[in-house]
């Protein structure tokens, strides 16, 4: 696997690209070793190219976001990771409540566009701390809604760097998932519909749900979010309550006293430290409960 081949090729089309980045800064965890290489393309047509490149050396690239749903190793990553977050990323409404973005956009700043357009239909995802698409890869949701709701194509890329598209129910979403969860196509642009709507009630809307998040959620501390997918027929806070595990810690890792689905960094974690209580509340829950968690948190080694 030549990197240096890589890393020559993103720097000549005009991509930043890094040796030795620390994942630690690109997770809202805020723990992982460092990263071999890190590329942030400045354009589709450049991802496509460093893509091919990845496919050629044999490498499979680590596609970044926020980095707000994924728990990398303490030990690093020998690999290419390639961040999404341009500078560029643009959205853009396409015709009357179609809008269309980069797959690099935050979700707030994809609702905020939303909400100065007059279009409702996002308000459930102010506040998700991921990108667009972050959000399409594994079809968040919150408070009722999710990104199926209005999501209805998305453009990518495929390892051979060739462009193209899936829509409606080629989608394949489902809870916490997507087509391309399992095709590993790399999102490029979404796009969504959205309806017309009364902006100060979509801007109530959004800031009720935020506070609402802020009230019950331990947004004050490192996170990826819920830890756990919620499992059949039961909610993975209350079963991890019922356990008596709330401010149970390993480490700098703890789960969160004021609310038992998230594991939160109480301060200098590791990713071991949080591997290892997330463990424990699996094996305690399964061993109380008869109820096996499942993480919604990837795991990156």
């Amino acid at each position: 696997m030549n990197f240096d081949k890589i890393y020559s090729l993103a720097v000549e089309l005009g991509c930043k690209a890094e040796y030795g980045v620390p994942m630690r800064d690109y997770t809202t965890f805020k723990t992982g070793g460092a990263a071999r290489l890190m590329i942030t393309p400045n354009s589709d047509e450049s991802l496509s190219k460093v893509i091919e490149a990845c496919n050629d050396e044999g490498i499979k690239p680590l596609i970044l976001g926020n980095g707000s749903n994924m728990l990398v190793s303490d030990n690093g990553l020998d690999n290419v990771v390639i961040n999404m977050c341009r500078p560029n990323a643009e959205i853009r409404e396409l015709s009357d409540g179609i809008i269309e973005c980069d797959a690099g956009v935050t979700m707030s700043k994809l609702c905020n566009f939303a909400l100065e357009k007059g279009l409702t239909g996002l308000e459930f995802a102010f506040g998700i701390p991921g990108t667009a698409g972050g959000a399409a890869y594994m079809n968040a949701g919150a408070y009722g809604g999710e990104m199926k709701d209005v999501l209805f194509s998305c453009s990518h890329i495929e390892p051979d760097g060739s462009i193209g598209e899936l829509s409606d129910s080629e989608l394949q979403l489902g809870y916490r998932t997507s087509a391309y969860e399992k095709n590993g196509f790399v999102i490029t642009k979404l796009r969504l519909s959205l309806k017309k709507g009364n902006s100060e009630e979509i801007r109530a809307k959004m800031y009720e749900l935020l506070k609402r998040r802020k009230d019950k959620q331990p947004l004050e501390f490192p996170s990826a979010g819920s830890t756990f997918k919620r499992p059949e027929g039961y909610f993975a806070g209350s079963l991890i309550e019922e356990c008596g595990l709330k401010g149970k810690s390993i480490g700098g890792a703890q789960v969160s006293e004021k609310h038992a689905g998230f594991i939160i960094n109480k301060g200098g974690a590791t990713s071991e430290d949080i591997l290892n209580l997330i463990e424990f509340v699996k094996d305690t829950v399964k061993r109380e409960k008869g109820v096996t968690l499942e993480p919604e948190v990837r795991l990156i080694k």
